[in-house]
This record gives C-alpha cells, sequence and structure tokens, in this order.
C-alpha cells in the first residue's frame, strides 16, 4: 500500500511539474499561435520576424493570415484568431476599437511614434504644394486629375482621409476622388510617380520604407487637425491571456525602435529570400532585439 500511494504521489508532482512548466497535453495545445495581419509593409515585416521567433526559438506552430482592417478586428472579436498585429490608435482604428471594445484585449505596443496623413514627392514641396489646402489650386487639380491614391478600403488612414480630411478641406467639393488600392500597389504607383517626376499624393504613413526609399513630405494640416502621432498595438481576442498566457505575454513584449523596423523592412525588400526566410535571417542578425520579448 506504502508503494502504490509513493507511486500516485511520484505522478502527481510529475504532472505538476510538467503543466508548470507549459508542458502537457493542455499546455502543448498553447504552443500554437494563429496571427492576422494587414497587407502593410511594417506590419508584414514583424509579424514574420514574430513568426520566425514563436517557431525557432519557442516551439510554436504559427499560422498568419493577411486580411483586410476590418476582417481582422472581426476574426478575433470572434474567436477566430488570437491576434491582430496591427492596430492604429488613437485615432486611425478608434472606430474599431469602440465597436470591439468587449470582445478584444491590448496587448500593448510594437511600435511608438507613428505619424499618417497625405504624402507627395519633395519636388512638389518644391513647386509650392506644402499643405492638404494647396491641393485647391489649380495647377495641383490638373496634375493630379483630383486623385489621390489610397490603399486597402477599410483602413483606418482611408476612412479619416475620405470621411474627415477630404470634406473639411474642400476636397470633396471641389471633385478629388479617393482611390482604393493596397500597400504594394500604392507603393508602385509612387515608384512610377517619382521616376517621371509626375505630381501624386498617397495616403502615407511612418514607419514606412518609403521614406528610406525616397525623398517625400506629409502635406501640411493647415486647418483641421485629424492626424497626430501615436503608437502602434497588438490586440488579442478577449481571452488570450487565459488560454495563451505565454503568447500573450509575448506578443505584449514585443517592441522595435524605428532603425529597427526600418532595418527590418528594407532587409525583406531588398533579400532574394521569401519574406519569412527573410526575416529568420534578420532575426539571426540581430538577437539583441527579439532577445527581450521571449518571456
Amino acid at each position: 500500500m506504502q508503494r502504490i500511494f509513493t507511486v500516485l504521489m511520484m505522478l502527481m508532482l510529475a504532472a505538476t511539474f510538467t503543466f508548470a512548466n507549459g508542458e502537457g497535453e493542455t499546455a502543448g495545445a498553447q504552443k500554437t499561435a494563429d496571427l492576422v495581419y494587414v497587407n502593410w509593409e511594417e506590419g508584414v515585416a514583424y509579424t514574420h520576424l514574430a513568426q520566425a521567433v514563436l517557431e525557432d526559438k519557442m516551439g510554436y506552430e504559427v499560422t498568419i493570415t493577411a486580411a483586410d482592417v476590418a476582417p481582422g478586428y472581426a476574426a478575433i472579436a470572434q474567436g477566430d484568431k488570437d491576434a491582430f498585429m496591427e492596430t492604429w490608435l488613437p485615432v486611425l482604428h478608434k472606430s474599431y476599437i469602440e465597436k470591439y471594445s468587449n470582445q478584444i484585449v491590448d496587448l500593448g505596443h510594437v511600435f511608438e511614434g507613428t505619424e499618417s496623413g497625405l504624402v507627395i514627392p519633395k519636388y512638389m514641396a518644391d513647386a509650392g504644394i506644402s499643405s492638404i489646402s494647396d491641393l485647391l489650386k489649380p495647377e495641383a487639380q490638373e496634375k493630379l486629375d483630383k486623385t489621390i491614391t489610397g490603399i486597402d478600403a477599410g483602413a483606418g488612414v482611408m476612412i479619416t482621409t475620405e470621411e474627415e480630411v477630404m470634406p473639411a478641406y474642400g476636397l470633396t467639393d471641389a471633385g478629388y476622388k479617393l482611390l482604393p488600392s493596397s500597400g504594394p500597389a500604392m507603393m508602385a504607383s509612387l515608384k512610377d510617380a517619382i521616376a517621371n517626376k509626375e505630381w501624386i499624393v498617397v495616403t502615407g504613413w511612418k514607419p514606412h520604407s518609403m521614406f528610406g526609399y525616397w525623398d517625400l513630405a506629409f502635406l501640411e494640416q493647415d486647418k483641421d487637425q485629424v492626424w497626430g502621432v501615436g503608437n502602434i498595438h497588438i490586440f488579442g481576442r478577449k481571452n488570450i491571456a487565459e488560454d495563451k498566457p505565454e503568447l500573450a505575454q509575448f506578443l505584449g513584449n514585443m517592441s522595435m525602435t524605428n532603425s529597427e523596423l526600418g532595418s527590418l523592412m528594407v532587409y525583406i525588400n531588398e533579400s532574394n529570400l521569401d519574406t519569412l526566410e527573410a526575416a529568420r535571417a534578420w532575426m539571426n542578425e540581430n538577437e539583441d532585439v527579439v532577445a527581450d520579448w521571449i518571456p
């Protein structure tokens, strides 16, 4: 009898130790991460970097899914995904945060010091187009064909541009239209325009490698101040901290400076590797950046 009791105690202690160390069947099921991100350059970069760290250094099975902003929030609000990797606060994604306030949780910021707005090549500023109001000048309307090149239709910068900025600055009344596309398509349009010294206005933001490739400027908000400086946060589904505490802590620990994220974006852009392998290579060359992310 004593022997049976001793064996049972040993098994109980072993089980306690196993689960306390994140192993065992239940915890093993937690070694998965299902992340959703927007096809914006900075989010693509650090989401793939997160995948590399989780897989290589923490033993996770990771699934990442690209989606527009609205479906991304819906996915975590419904509990279909663990985390949405790119929430712009306090302004751009305010409506989504308010809509799903009881279904999602803020895991912390991954980047500080964002800036959003309408972006032009520097040669347009040199030609006298330096503010949003300057887009009403006849020369600007003609050369721009009253068009602002945008990104995904549901993106925060698109919503604020169309619903707030354009009406407030008289662009809607003047006949301007906001052309939806995608992050990569916007970059391609910007590249072509600059190559030909053509005038172009795009919805832009920092952090973004566009500012590393070309000499660009934000148009001054000379009337209503719609955009300000903010942060990029990661939001999780409501119960992520209870279901997957290690993953929640990891995502909360993620943080990159402007120089670090800029380096990662350029590395991925200029690499011949696919995005994940490029992010993995950058990780191996910048171990100090990701070391503090790991719980």
